[in-house]
């Protein structure tokens, strides 16, 4: 395709953005609302000669994840809330393992089966790790289908840069709308990165003999365990400083700042053009990596104790970080659904007065 615009609903861009990423073997299980995912990977993965899996259960899509990434292959599944719970383990032992992948998660209604209506109540299992152990994984959140695509594409370079696992962490709603984007260029599988850590690689050692590389997760010496946990958070000191994303618009001079990713994002632009119309300036601040969260940012646009309303399709979890991110220094307030229920423009200019007292 070429660069042009084109019309796409945000699963196929996740899909589509994937492979032009480099995807070289996906893994993964039906589950509403992604299954468009599973559906255009199985056509044109093995169009280009790629791998592509329908696995017999979440759990065994993630392991065969663990496994192409341990050989050095671009990895990659999707699933969607109860999905992702299944993943976990394999999610963890990707972390310990030091392995590049990347998890596309189309969130919808929870706990248990709940509702194939989008949600964001997987907020807590995305950013705090999911699985057992210490770790973590960076975390993506887009609020179109443009977005789709522009982090599942980065979020592939991301996973081999630092050798982590890596989630675009979408809605059922960005996951489902059609929207027009510019799809990213594909790339040559002989410009990916190098690595030469994967199973199967050979290296020169002193003397002229070679040993093959093993990957584990497992380690029974706990001072040798803790040294590379204690390595790896080092390394994930480094994607703080470095990759920490966000959007920040009119925070300066605003009378209330809201806080909002995915889909909570763009109804909140929406209630900011209607407390515009009001004399109301509102400002919005929009995380873009949930994990790393950018604290720092939110706390320099927050400046001056102005309150805060965190707008999200759960009972509350992002707002749980923003209150961290702000130190008591301001007021924060919540405007949380639950069970795929969706915040309305209105609903949230309302709060916005109510809080303002106007």
């Amino acid at each position: 395709m070429s660069a042009e615009k084109v019309l796409m609903k945000g699963n196929d861009a996740i899909a589509e953005a994937a492979i032009r990423a480099g995807c070289t073997a996906y893994f993964g299980y039906p589950i509403t609302p992604q299954n468009e995912i599973p559906a255009y990977m199985s056509f044109h993965m093995l169009e280009k000669g790629r791998t592509f899996i329908q696995a017999e259960s979440e759990t065994a899509a993630m392991v065969m994840v663990y496994g192409a990434a341990c050989a050095g292959a671009r990895a990659m599944t999707s699933s969607s809330s109860p999905g992702i719970s299944l993943k976990q383990e394999g999610i963890s032992y990707a972390a310990a393992a030091d392995l590049p992948c990347v998890i596309a998660n189309v969130s919808r209604g929870g706990p248990g089966l709940g509702s194939i209506a989008p949600a964001q109540s997987d907020y807590f299992q995305a950013t705090r790790g999911g699985g057992h152990g210490d770790y973590r994984c960076i975390v993506l959140a887009p609020k179109s289908v443009q977005e789709c695509a522009d982090f599942t594409y980065l979020a592939f370079d991301l996973a081999d840069q630092y050798r982590i696992p890596v989630i675009v962490l979408a809605d059922g709603m960005i996951g489902q709308m059609i929207e027009s984007l510019v799809l990213p260029p594909e790339r040559s599988l002989k410009d990916l990165p190098k690595k030469p850590w994967a199973v199967g690689k050979k290296q020169e050692a002193p003397g002229g003999s070679r040993d093959s590389i093993h990957i584990t997760s497992i380690d029974l010496i706990p001072e040798s365990l803790e040294g590379k946990t204690r390595a790896r958070f080092d390394r994930y000191d480094l994607i703080k400083q470095k990759e920490t994303r966000a959007e920040e618009v009119d925070c300066d001079g605003a009378e209330i700042i809201l806080v909002s990713y995915g889909t909570s994002a763009r109804v909140c632009q929406g209630a900011k053009r209607l407390a515009a119309k009001a004399g109301i300036k509102v400002g919005l601040y929009r995380p873009i990596t949930l994990w790393p969260f950018p604290s720092e940012g939110l706390a320099k646009a927050a400046e001056g104790g102005k309150p805060i309303l965190t707008v999200e399709m759960s009972m509350g979890q992002l707002v749980q970080d923003v209150r961290l991110s702000v130190y008591e220094k301001n007021p924060v307030h919540l405007l949380g659904h639950s069970g795929g229920m969706i915040p309305h423009e209105e609903e949230v200019f309302q709060e916005i007065k109510k809080i303002l007292g106007k």
